[in-house]
């Protein structure tokens, strides 16, 4: 079981917010399938960026319940 590590961010980023997930021990291709269907869930945009997936926006709940369904253990919440 991945251990996922889910934090805010507004630093450096023009005032917007962003959730940031990482931790992610898998491949590039996966994890843009996993961001896809995450952003999907949210209707939010994202992206992958160095191991790290982010999506736009305050998800935090949103996405703590989507990674937990996928087997996801989660910290930083």
């Amino acid at each position: 079981m991945e251990t996922i590590y889910i934090r805010i961010e507004k630093q450096g980023r023009g005032g917007k917010t962003v959730t940031v997930m990482d931790g992610f021990t898998r491949r590039r291709s996966e994890l843009e399938e996993l961001a896809s269907q995450m952003k999907k869930s949210c209707g939010a945009g994202g992206t992958v960026r160095d191991g790290a997936i982010e999506i736009q926006g305050d998800r935090k709940v949103a996405l703590t319940e989507f990674l937990k369904k996928q087997g996801f253990a989660i910290k930083g919440i």
